[in-house]
């Protein structure tokens, strides 16, 4: 073989090996996106089973009742929220503040408010009013904006409803 033939030749494979080269390189790079975080977790999401979407914790946030509507007015220098919705009343062994629920005490269920909030709800149908502490959280119910328990419920005059339109005031 001439020593052309023989440079020629050397031009040709050392060609070819760079483009083998690069291509090799770009087949690393695209299986080391496949291998992404996001990827596996595609990968993860496709492969559950029923048992295993039941078994993934649940967002209470989302079924937290809206207040229909909510005004802010200042009275003697503190803000007082006014919110109008639907009330029930409920029964629980224990309440999210850690305290033993009774249901001859005057206490209320509501989603954001703090513990210890003092609440006026007052029964827009009859004018009827109770005053009653935040100490847990709900309802868990769409549509509701407090739960109170059974003996506000009683001082309301809901007993037998069950649920009842209410305006609830800020006291403290």
């Amino acid at each position: 073989m001439s020593c052309f033939a023989r440079a020629e030749t050397a031009r040709i494979s050392l060609a070819t090996s760079c483009r083998l080269f690069l291509a090799v390189i770009g087949a690393a790079s695209l299986a080391a996106c496949a291998q992404s975080p996001v990827g596996r977790q595609k990968a993860d999401l496709a492969g559950t089973n029923r048992q295993a979407a039941v078994a993934r914790p649940h967002r209470v946030a989302a079924l937290h009742p809206r207040p229909i509507s909510r005004v802010r007015s200042p009275e003697d220098g503190a803000k007082q929220s006014v919110s109008h919705g639907v009330a029930s009343f409920y029964s629980d062994t224990e309440t999210a503040s850690g305290e033993r629920f009774d249901k001859n005490e005057l206490t209320a269920a509501h989603p954001t408010l703090p513990f210890g909030t003092k609440l006026r709800v007052t029964d827009v149908s009859s004018g009827r009013f109770v005053t009653v502490r935040v100490n847990d959280r709900g309802p868990y119910v769409r549509g509701r904006v407090v739960d109170i328990s059974p003996s506000a419920a009683e001082a309301l005059g809901m007993m037998d409803k069950g649920i009842t339109n209410v305006r609830l005031d800020v006291v403290q």
